[in-house]
């Protein structure tokens, strides 16, 4: 799978229906063991998502950590610093496949993010580790590597006229795991794990918005291998572009994408 670059501006197109998870998941983390607790959000893109956690802990201290030089800019301009109830914001470069923790924390929370990290059910261990008695390890990932619009890009980027550049470029169909796959790894790890799943019924507006969608999220290994190559570029969105309209015809209301997300809240032994 391709490193990709990220685009904040496109992946903010969909800013709302793409925080809705987030603010769910929040929903089911219980109170934090810290009274200004220690929080960091893995995987924080461009920030948006990460500064609601003021709202809910306001005296914390919440650091987002990314790999994505684009994304990190757009966050330390928007939200860094300071925060209304006493708490404080600020951002950092980590890789999440090599983030040890150094110091405890209250809550390690990510955001759709896991799904761009090989291996990442082996660094659960970590990360619990570095909760404080009490603490709560949250996460949400996109469980839809079999939804239409991802099969089609994987079909098409290994058709012919494409696949000397992109053979294993889309993201792989095991870059998440089954629920039941995570329950366990939590479990055995020693927390009180909560795994479920939920399908949203997004309604996009626009022409081609699920195309304008997956530019900004699954489009983004395949935009990187061809960016040398603006002519290639868009002949695959092109050709992209007419096979999601028709897997997702457009409706007199906008045009619906299903989308299926798992969800996780594991809290440690106090």
């Amino acid at each position: 799978m391709t490193t990709p670059t990220w685009d904040p501006g496109q992946y903010l197109r969909h800013a709302g229906h793409r925080a809705r998870p987030f603010a769910d998941l929040l929903a089911r983390v219980p109170a934090l063991p810290g009274t200004r607790p220690r929080i960091a959000d893995l995987g924080c893109g461009p920030g948006n998502v990460t500064a609601t956690l003021a709202e809910r802990w306001p005296t914390a201290h919440i650091t987002g950590y990314d790999n994505s030089p684009e994304m990190l800019d757009t966050a330390h301009t928007r939200h860094e610093g300071p925060t209304p109830g006493g708490g404080r914001l600020d951002f950092a470069h980590v890789d999440a496949r090599t983030w040890t923790p150094e110091e405890p924390y209250d809550l390690i929370v990510s955001n759709a993010a896991f799904q761009w990290v090989p291996g990442h059910l082996e660094r659960f261990a970590d990360w619990i580790g570095a909760l404080a008695p009490g603490g709560t390890f949250a996460f949400q990932v996109p469980a839809n590597t079999d939804a239409r619009q991802h099969v089609l890009l994987r079909e098409l980027a290994a058709d012919p006229r494409w696949r000397d550049r992109l053979a294993g470029v889309p993201r792989p169909t095991d870059s998440v795991h089954t629920p039941a796959a995570y329950l366990d790894r939590l479990a055995r790890l020693g927390c009180a794990a909560d795994v479920w799943e939920t399908t949203y019924l997004h309604v996009l507006d626009g022409e081609d918005p699920v195309l304008d969608w997956m530019k900004g999220t699954g489009l983004r290994p395949v935009l990187t291998a061809l960016a040398d190559d603006p002519e290639a570029r868009d002949a695959f969105l092109a050709a992209y572009r007419d096979l999601l309209r028709a897997a997702y015809p457009r409706e007199p209301y906008g045009t619906v994408l299903p989308f299926c997300r798992l969800f996780a809240v594991a809290v440690k032994e106090a």
